[in-house]
Protein backbone atom coordinates (compact mmCIF):
# COMPACT_ATOMS: atom_id res chain seq x y z
CA UNK A 1 0.00 0.00 0.00
CA UNK A 2 1.16 3.41 -0.79
CA UNK A 3 1.50 6.02 2.04
CA UNK A 4 -0.70 8.81 2.82
CA UNK A 5 0.55 12.05 1.37
CA UNK A 6 0.21 14.59 4.24
CA UNK A 7 -1.85 17.69 3.35
CA UNK A 8 -1.77 16.65 -0.38
CA UNK A 9 -5.97 17.84 -0.44
CA UNK A 10 -5.31 20.59 1.95
CA UNK A 11 -8.00 23.15 1.66
CA UNK A 12 -9.91 20.72 -1.07
CA UNK A 13 -13.38 19.88 -0.66
CA UNK A 14 -14.03 16.47 -2.28
CA UNK A 15 -17.65 14.36 -2.80
CA UNK A 16 -17.06 10.61 -2.66
CA UNK A 17 -19.99 8.37 -3.44
CA UNK A 18 -20.63 4.74 -2.35
CA UNK A 19 -18.41 5.99 0.69
CA UNK A 20 -19.78 3.54 3.62
CA UNK A 21 -17.96 0.41 2.67
CA UNK A 22 -14.88 -0.96 0.41
CA UNK A 23 -13.34 1.27 -2.49
CA UNK A 24 -15.20 4.59 -1.62
CA UNK A 25 -14.87 4.26 2.10
CA UNK A 26 -11.38 3.63 1.47
CA UNK A 27 -10.80 6.46 -0.89
CA UNK A 28 -12.95 8.95 1.65
CA UNK A 29 -10.53 8.03 4.34
CA UNK A 30 -7.40 8.42 2.11
CA UNK A 31 -8.93 12.01 1.42
CA UNK A 32 -9.65 13.13 5.00
CA UNK A 33 -6.37 11.74 6.19
CA UNK A 34 -4.41 14.09 3.42
CA UNK A 35 -6.31 16.88 4.42
CA UNK A 36 -9.60 17.21 2.44
CA UNK A 37 -12.51 18.24 3.15
CA UNK A 38 -14.63 15.11 2.39
CA UNK A 39 -18.50 14.99 1.65
CA UNK A 40 -19.31 11.36 2.17
CA UNK A 41 -22.58 9.62 0.74
CA UNK A 42 -24.06 6.18 0.89
CA UNK A 43 -27.46 4.39 1.08
CA UNK A 44 -27.04 3.36 4.47
CA UNK A 45 -26.76 5.33 7.17
CA UNK A 46 -24.75 2.70 9.78
CA UNK A 47 -21.73 2.38 7.19
CA UNK A 48 -21.91 6.26 7.11
CA UNK A 49 -21.94 6.54 10.98
CA UNK A 50 -18.74 4.12 11.39
CA UNK A 51 -16.61 6.75 8.59
CA UNK A 52 -17.45 9.24 10.97
CA UNK A 53 -16.76 7.52 13.97
CA UNK A 54 -13.20 6.66 12.51
CA UNK A 55 -12.72 10.51 11.20
CA UNK A 56 -14.50 12.25 14.23
CA UNK A 57 -11.53 14.59 14.48
CA UNK A 58 -11.33 15.45 10.90
CA UNK A 59 -13.98 16.81 8.38
CA UNK A 60 -16.27 15.12 7.77
CA UNK A 61 -19.27 15.49 6.27
CA UNK A 62 -21.85 12.39 5.83
CA UNK A 63 -25.29 12.21 3.57
CA UNK A 64 -27.38 9.14 3.46
CA UNK A 65 -29.51 8.90 0.44
CA UNK A 66 -29.36 7.05 -3.24
CA UNK A 67 -27.56 9.03 -5.19
CA UNK A 68 -29.78 8.55 -8.45
CA UNK A 69 -32.18 10.22 -6.62
CA UNK A 70 -32.10 14.20 -7.09
CA UNK A 71 -33.01 15.25 -3.03
CA UNK A 72 -30.21 13.41 -2.46
CA UNK A 73 -27.73 15.09 -5.10
CA UNK A 74 -29.52 18.03 -3.93
CA UNK A 75 -28.62 17.55 0.03
CA UNK A 76 -24.72 16.32 -0.95
CA UNK A 77 -24.50 19.87 -3.13
CA UNK A 78 -26.13 21.43 0.07
CA UNK A 79 -23.52 19.85 2.24
CA UNK A 80 -20.49 21.29 -0.10
CA UNK A 81 -21.66 24.25 0.43
CA UNK A 82 -20.90 26.70 -3.35
CA UNK A 83 -17.34 24.68 -3.14
CA UNK A 84 -16.67 21.38 -4.90
CA UNK A 85 -12.52 20.40 -6.40
CA UNK A 86 -13.17 16.92 -6.86
CA UNK A 87 -15.52 13.78 -7.33
CA UNK A 88 -15.15 10.02 -7.06
CA UNK A 89 -17.92 8.53 -7.84
CA UNK A 90 -17.22 5.60 -6.92
CA UNK A 91 -21.01 3.62 -5.77
CA UNK A 92 -21.73 0.88 -8.07
CA UNK A 93 -23.87 -2.39 -8.15
CA UNK A 94 -23.94 -5.56 -10.02
CA UNK A 95 -26.12 -7.38 -12.04
CA UNK A 96 -25.78 -11.50 -10.91
CA UNK A 97 -23.83 -12.32 -14.17
CA UNK A 98 -27.74 -12.23 -16.69
CA UNK A 99 -26.75 -13.02 -19.85
CA UNK A 100 -28.25 -10.92 -22.77
CA UNK A 101 -30.83 -13.36 -23.23
CA UNK A 102 -31.73 -13.39 -19.74
CA UNK A 103 -31.44 -9.62 -18.30
CA UNK A 104 -34.94 -8.34 -16.94
CA UNK A 105 -35.84 -5.08 -17.17
CA UNK A 106 -35.64 -4.13 -13.25
CA UNK A 107 -32.44 -5.76 -13.03
CA UNK A 108 -31.35 -3.42 -16.06
CA UNK A 109 -32.71 -0.26 -15.17
CA UNK A 110 -31.30 -0.58 -11.60
CA UNK A 111 -27.57 -1.34 -12.60
CA UNK A 112 -28.01 1.50 -15.03
CA UNK A 113 -29.25 4.22 -12.72
CA UNK A 114 -26.62 3.31 -9.71
CA UNK A 115 -23.47 3.34 -12.50
CA UNK A 116 -24.25 5.14 -14.70
CA UNK A 117 -27.03 7.81 -14.35
CA UNK A 118 -26.39 8.32 -10.64
CA UNK A 119 -22.49 9.51 -11.89
CA UNK A 120 -23.82 11.30 -14.88
CA UNK A 121 -26.45 13.79 -12.66
CA UNK A 122 -23.96 13.94 -9.48
CA UNK A 123 -21.31 15.43 -12.52
CA UNK A 124 -23.84 17.48 -14.07
CA UNK A 125 -23.98 19.05 -10.67
CA UNK A 126 -20.73 20.03 -9.57
CA UNK A 127 -19.51 20.56 -13.25
CA UNK A 128 -20.98 24.46 -12.77
CA UNK A 129 -18.87 25.08 -9.50
CA UNK A 130 -15.83 23.42 -11.32
CA UNK A 131 -16.01 25.36 -14.60
CA UNK A 132 -16.46 28.94 -12.36
CA UNK A 133 -13.47 27.52 -10.39
CA UNK A 134 -11.55 27.24 -13.15
CA UNK A 135 -10.60 23.73 -11.68
CA UNK A 136 -11.97 20.32 -10.80
CA UNK A 137 -11.04 16.85 -10.74
CA UNK A 138 -13.30 13.96 -11.62
CA UNK A 139 -13.22 10.34 -10.92
CA UNK A 140 -15.49 7.68 -12.07
CA UNK A 141 -15.03 3.61 -11.18
CA UNK A 142 -15.34 1.93 -14.15
CA UNK A 143 -14.46 -1.85 -13.66
CA UNK A 144 -12.61 -4.40 -15.92
CA UNK A 145 -15.83 -5.08 -17.46
CA UNK A 146 -15.10 -1.32 -19.35
CA UNK A 147 -12.63 -3.17 -21.07
CA UNK A 148 -14.56 -6.70 -21.91
CA UNK A 149 -17.20 -8.79 -22.66
CA UNK A 150 -16.29 -11.63 -20.76
CA UNK A 151 -16.36 -10.32 -16.51
CA UNK A 152 -20.04 -9.91 -15.74
CA UNK A 153 -23.50 -10.03 -17.00
CA UNK A 154 -24.93 -7.76 -20.09
CA UNK A 155 -26.27 -4.62 -17.76
CA UNK A 156 -23.17 -4.65 -15.56
CA UNK A 157 -20.99 -4.37 -18.53
CA UNK A 158 -22.74 -2.33 -20.65
CA UNK A 159 -22.90 0.30 -17.84
CA UNK A 160 -19.00 0.41 -17.30
CA UNK A 161 -18.18 0.56 -20.95
CA UNK A 162 -20.75 3.59 -20.82
CA UNK A 163 -19.27 5.34 -17.63
CA UNK A 164 -15.69 4.95 -19.46
CA UNK A 165 -17.19 6.49 -22.47
CA UNK A 166 -18.66 9.48 -20.25
CA UNK A 167 -15.78 10.15 -18.56
CA UNK A 168 -13.86 10.76 -21.86
CA UNK A 169 -16.44 12.98 -22.96
CA UNK A 170 -16.31 15.07 -19.61
CA UNK A 171 -12.66 15.16 -20.82
CA UNK A 172 -13.09 16.45 -24.13
CA UNK A 173 -15.99 19.32 -23.53
CA UNK A 174 -14.60 20.53 -19.69
CA UNK A 175 -10.87 19.89 -20.44
CA UNK A 176 -10.70 23.28 -22.04
CA UNK A 177 -12.56 24.84 -18.84
CA UNK A 178 -9.69 23.34 -16.30
CA UNK A 179 -11.71 20.10 -15.78
CA UNK A 180 -10.02 16.80 -15.92
CA UNK A 181 -12.01 13.45 -15.74
CA UNK A 182 -10.21 9.99 -15.11
CA UNK A 183 -11.70 6.71 -14.68
CA UNK A 184 -10.05 4.33 -12.87
CA UNK A 185 -10.61 0.13 -13.98
CA UNK A 186 -10.77 -2.27 -11.12
CA UNK A 187 -10.39 -5.91 -11.50
CA UNK A 188 -11.15 -8.19 -8.17
CA UNK A 189 -11.54 -6.31 -5.04
CA UNK A 190 -12.46 -7.07 -1.79
CA UNK A 191 -15.74 -5.04 -1.28
CA UNK A 192 -19.11 -6.03 0.03
CA UNK A 193 -20.75 -5.51 -3.25
CA UNK A 194 -23.31 -8.96 -3.84
CA UNK A 195 -22.52 -10.48 -6.94
CA UNK A 196 -24.58 -13.93 -7.01
CA UNK A 197 -24.48 -15.26 -10.40
CA UNK A 198 -28.28 -16.41 -11.15
CA UNK A 199 -27.28 -17.76 -14.49
CA UNK A 200 -26.01 -21.03 -15.03
CA UNK A 201 -25.64 -20.54 -18.49
CA UNK A 202 -23.80 -17.75 -17.36
CA UNK A 203 -21.74 -19.55 -14.73
CA UNK A 204 -20.90 -22.64 -17.52
CA UNK A 205 -19.97 -19.87 -19.72
CA UNK A 206 -17.72 -16.91 -17.37
CA UNK A 207 -17.04 -18.85 -14.75
CA UNK A 208 -13.87 -21.10 -15.95
CA UNK A 209 -12.96 -17.78 -18.00
CA UNK A 210 -12.58 -16.29 -14.55
CA UNK A 211 -11.16 -19.05 -12.76
CA UNK A 212 -8.19 -18.87 -15.16
CA UNK A 213 -7.43 -15.63 -15.52
CA UNK A 214 -8.35 -13.15 -12.63
CA UNK A 215 -5.31 -11.88 -10.79
CA UNK A 216 -5.27 -12.27 -6.41
CA UNK A 217 -8.14 -9.70 -5.05
CA UNK A 218 -6.98 -6.27 -4.88
CA UNK A 219 -7.75 -4.70 -1.08
CA UNK A 220 -10.20 -0.85 -1.36
CA UNK A 221 -6.96 0.77 -0.14
CA UNK A 222 -5.05 0.10 -3.30
CA UNK A 223 -7.92 1.22 -5.27
CA UNK A 224 -8.28 4.40 -3.36
CA UNK A 225 -4.41 5.23 -3.97
CA UNK A 226 -5.23 5.40 -7.93
CA UNK A 227 -8.64 7.54 -7.60
CA UNK A 228 -6.70 9.87 -4.77
CA UNK A 229 -4.09 9.89 -7.33
CA UNK A 230 -5.99 10.72 -10.06
CA UNK A 231 -7.84 13.43 -8.19
CA UNK A 232 -4.86 15.26 -7.23
CA UNK A 233 -2.51 17.72 -8.90
CA UNK A 234 -0.06 14.87 -8.60
CA UNK A 235 -1.89 14.02 -11.94
CA UNK A 236 -2.19 17.01 -12.91
CA UNK A 237 -1.27 16.53 -17.04
CA UNK A 238 -3.37 13.47 -17.02
CA UNK A 239 -7.24 13.60 -18.78
CA UNK A 240 -9.52 11.21 -20.53
CA UNK A 241 -7.72 7.60 -19.03
CA UNK A 242 -9.37 5.18 -17.90
CA UNK A 243 -6.38 3.13 -15.68
CA UNK A 244 -6.86 -0.11 -14.99
CA UNK A 245 -6.02 -1.01 -11.50
CA UNK A 246 -6.47 -4.67 -11.97
CA UNK A 247 -3.33 -7.06 -10.87
CA UNK A 248 -2.72 -6.62 -14.68
CA UNK A 249 -5.71 -8.70 -15.50
CA UNK A 250 -6.04 -6.17 -18.91
CA UNK A 251 -2.07 -7.63 -19.99
CA UNK A 252 -3.72 -11.10 -20.24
Amino acid sequence: MTEATTGRFAGKTIIVTGAGSGIGRATAVRIAREGGRVIATDVVAERLNDVRAELSDLPVETVVGDVCRAETIDLIMRAAADRVDGLANVAGIMDAFLPPSEIDDATWERVLSVNLTGPMRLTRAVLPLMIAAGSGAIVNVASEAALRGSTSGAAYTSSKHAIAGYTKSVAFFHGPQGIRANAVAPGAVATNIEAPMRSEYAASRVGPILQAIVPPVAQPEQLAAAITWLLSDDSANVNGVLLPSDGGWSAI
